[in-house]
C-alpha cells in the first residue's frame, strides 16, 4: 500500500513539473512533431537519397574524409558534417529509415530548445512562444522531416546567434565571455555543414555591432579562443582535403562560391525574378498559421520612429530584423536559389513574430487551444498521408521494390544509371542514389553525353563484375549497345523498368 502511494505521489509530482515547466512542453511538442512517422516514409530523391547514399559510401569504404556518391564519383559540393551525422546514426541504430532521419528530428528538437533560450531575451514573459511559432509553421514542420543540410544548418546557425545574444544581452559577466565561445563554435559547425552560406548571420552580427557600438564593438567580437575554435572546427577538414586532392581549392572557389552566386550554372531559379519563384511561396504559405502575428510585426517594423528607438536602445528587435534581412537580400541577389535556403531565416521570423504577440497571445484560451489542437492534427495527418497514402516517382523505397520484383533472383553487385540529361548536375538530381539504402548495392550515375562516358561505364562494370545497367529511355538502344560492346562486356537484356531498359552486364574481372 505504501509502495502504491509512493508511486502515485511521484506520478503527481511528475505531472506537476510538466505543467509548471514550459520547456518540457516545448520538448514534448518537438518530440511529437519531429518523430511521428519519421521512419515510415521512404527516402525521396534527390536530396534524401543523395545524402544517405554518400553516408553509406563513407561507411562501406571507410573513407570519411572525401564524400562520394559511388566508389568512382567524389562529391565535394557540400562539407561532410551532414554525411557524418547520418553515418553515425546508421551505425548506432542500424540501416533503417528511422535512423537515417533521426539526426534531423533531434536537430529540430534542439532548435526548439535554442529558440526557448533565446525567447527569454526576446519575449521574456512567454519564452516558449518562439518555439511554438517555429514548430507549427508549415514550412519548418515539413522541412524538419526532410534529410538535407538545411535542418542541421539552422541548428548550428541558431547556436552561433544564441552565443551572440548571450554576449550582447548577458545576465551576468560569465555569459558575456562564454557567449563569444558559443558563437564562434556555432559558426565553425555551420561552415562545416554548408560552407560560406553558414556564415551569413555573421554579417548581421557585425552590422548590428557596428551600428550600435561602432568599431570597438566589432573588435570585441574577435575573441582569441573563439576564433581558434572556429578555425579548428570549420576549416580543418577543408585544409586536409585541399592538400590531399589537387585542384579542389579552385573547385570550391569557382564552382561552389562564384558559380552559385554569380552564374546560373546550377539552374536553380536564376534570373531577375527567380527569387520570387523560389522564396515568395515559402514566406506566404510557409508562415501559416501565423499570418496575423507576422502582419502585426511587419506593421510595427515599418514605423520610422521604431528604428530610431531600436538603435538608441540597442534593441534585440533591431538585431532580429538584421538577422533576417541581410541574408535574405543576399539569397535574392545570388543566382542559385532553393526554397530550403530560407529555413534558417525562420529563426528570426519566429522570434520577432513572438515578441510582437507576447502581450496578446493567450495559450490558455479555449479557442486558442482548440485551434492549435486542430492544426497539430492536420500537420500529423499530412505526415501520415505522405508516409502511407502517397506514392511518388521519387520514392526510392518504392522504386527499389519495383526493381527487386522485376529482377527476381538475378544476381548483380551494383546499379549503373546511364542518364540522358542536360549536364552532370542534372545527373546528380535524376539518379536514384537512395536505391543503395534499400538494395544494399553501390549506385553509379553516368551522363550519356559526357566525353568520358565510355570510360566511366567500363570502369564501373569492370570494378563490380556484374552490374544492373538502367538505360534512360531517351537513349537509343543501339547506341547503348555499342557503348557496352566497347567495354568488352557480356550483356543480357533484363526487361524494362519505368520505360527504361535494363541490362545485366558481366564485365571482365579486375
Amino acid at each position: 500500500m505504501n509502495s502504491s502511494l509512493s508511486v502515485s505521489v511521484e506520478s503527481s509530482r511528475a505531472v506537476a513539473r510538466i505543467r509548471t515547466s514550459p520547456l518540457l512542453w516545448v520538448l514534448l511538442l518537438g518530440l511529437l512533431l519531429g518523430f511521428a512517422f519519421q521512419g515510415s516514409r521512404g527516402l525521396w530523391s534527390p536530396d534524401e537519397g543523395r545524402y544517405v547514399g554518400v553516408a553509406l559510401q563513407m561507411m562501406d569504404s571507410g573513407n570519411y574524409l572525401a564524400p562520394a556518391y559511388s566508389p568512382a564519383s567524389l562529391n565535394f559540393s557540400k562539407p561532410p558534417l551532414t554525411y557524418w551525422v547520418i553515418a553515425a546514426s546508421l551505425h548506432l541504430f542500424g540501416r533503417n529509415t528511422w535512423a537515417a532521419r533521426m539526426p534531423y528530428a533531434l536537430a529540430y528538437l534542439a532548435t526548439l530548445a535554442l529558440l526557448f533560450a533565446m525567447g527569454k531575451r526576446t519575449s521574456p514573459s512567454k519564452p516558449w512562444l518562439p518555439s511554438l511559432v517555429y514548430a507549427t509553421s508549415l514550412f519548418t514542420f515539413f522541412s524538419a522531416n526532410i534529410i538535407s543540410t538545411d535542418v542541421l544548418l539552422t541548428l548550428t546557425e541558431g547556436l552561433a546567434v544564441f552565443g551572440f545574444i548571450l554576449h550582447t544581452w548577458p545576465q551576468g559577466d560569465g555569459e558575456r565571455r562564454r557567449g563569444l565561445i558559443v558563437m564562434w563554435l556555432g559558426f565553425g559547425l555551420a561552415f562545416l555543414t554548408k560552407g560560406p552560406p553558414g556564415l551569413l548571420p555573421l554579417l548581421s552580427v557585425i552590422a548590428f555591432a557596428a551600428t550600435c557600438g561602432g568599431a570597438r564593438a566589432v573588435v570585441r567580437l574577435l575573441h582569441p579562443a573563439g576564433l581558434v575554435i572556429f578555425l579548428l572546427v570549420g576549416f580543418t577538414w577543408y585544409a586536409v582535403v585541399i592538400l590531399r586532392y589537387p585542384g579542389l581549392l579552385h573547385y570550391f572557389l569557382h564552382q561552389e562560391v562564384y558559380g552559385r552566386i554569380f552564374t546560373a550554372m546550377h539552374k536553380r531559379h536564376a534570373g531577375a525574378f527567380g527569387w520570387a519563384v523560389a522564396f515568395l511561396p515559402v514566406l506566404v504559405l510557409g508562415t501559416i498559421p501565423w499570418w496575423r502575428g507576422l502582419a502585426r510585426s511587419v506593421r510595427d517594423m515599418l514605423k520610422p520612429a521604431t528604428w530610431t528607438q531600436w538603435r538608441n536602445e540597442r534593441s534585440i528587435q533591431l538585431f532580429l530584423v538584421l538577422w533576417f534581412a541581410l541574408p535574405f537580400v543576399i539569397f535574392c541577389l545570388a543566382q542559385s536559389r532553393l526554397p530550403l535556403y530560407l529555413l534558417p531565416l525562420f529563426l528570426p521570423l519566429a522570434l520577432f513574430t513572438a515578441s510582437r504577440m507576447e502581450r496578446t497571445f493567450d495559450v490558455g484560451s479555449p479557442r486558442t487551444i482548440g485551434l492549435l489542437a486542430t492544426w497539430l492534427v492536420l500537420l500529423l495527418a499530412t505526415k501520415a498521408v505522405a508516409a502511407y497514402g502517397f506514392k511518388t516517382g521519387v520514392d526510392n523505397r518504392h522504386a527499389a521494390k519495383q526493381i527487386a520484383a522485376t529482377m527476381g533472383a538475378a544476381d548483380y553487385r551494383a546499379l549503373v544509371f546511364l542518364e540522358e540529361a542536360t549536364d552532370t548536375y542534372a545527373v546528380e538530381e535524376q539518379t536514384l542514389w537512395g536505391l543503395r539504402f534499400y538494395l544494399n548495392r553501390p549506385v553509379y550515375g553516368i551522363w550519356w553525353h559526357s566525353p568520358d562516358a565510355s570510360t566511366q561505364l567500363c570502369s564501373a562494370i569492370k570494378a563490380q563484375e556484374t552490374s544492373l545497367l538502367l538505360v534512360d529511355h531517351d537513349i537509343p538502344a543501339a547506341n547503348a549497345q555499342a557503348l557496352l560492346n566497347s567495354c568488352g562486356a557480356s550483356v543480357a537484356s533484363a526487361g524494362n523498368w519505368r520505360n527504361n531498359m535494363l541490362f545485366l552486364v558481366h564485365g571482365v574481372p579486375k
